[in-house]
């Protein structure tokens, strides 16, 4: 999947964010970048993964989260024979 992302203009996005300093940054830089919907969608998918690693059930995920059940198995997938993406966030976050 990577090799069909890899262009000049995503490695120019990614450079963008990896110059952002602060929670504050992100908001601004994201808000401008995304609309409401898509960035309700992509910290939905990011809340799945993490409950998911928790080993918590689809049941409650939908409750808590509001996601479809086909969001959480697109995540789960993703979990399971993605890039490792979520596996390297998650790890940095719990050295915090």
């Amino acid at each position: 999947m990577t090799e069909k992302l890899n262009d000049e203009n995503m490695d120019f996005l990614f450079d963008a964010i990896l110059n952002l300093e602060s929670r504050e940054e992100c908001y601004k830089f994201f808000t401008d970048l995304c609309t409401v919907n898509e960035l309700k969608s992509i910290s939905q998918r990011v809340v799945v993964a993490k409950m998911l690693k928790e080993k918590q059930v689809y049941s409650d995920i939908v409750r808590l989260t509001g996601a479809s059940t086909a969001t959480i198995s697109r995540v789960n997938r993703s979990l399971s024979y993605g890039e490792g993406g979520y596996d390297i966030v998650f790890g940095r976050m719990n050295q915090k």
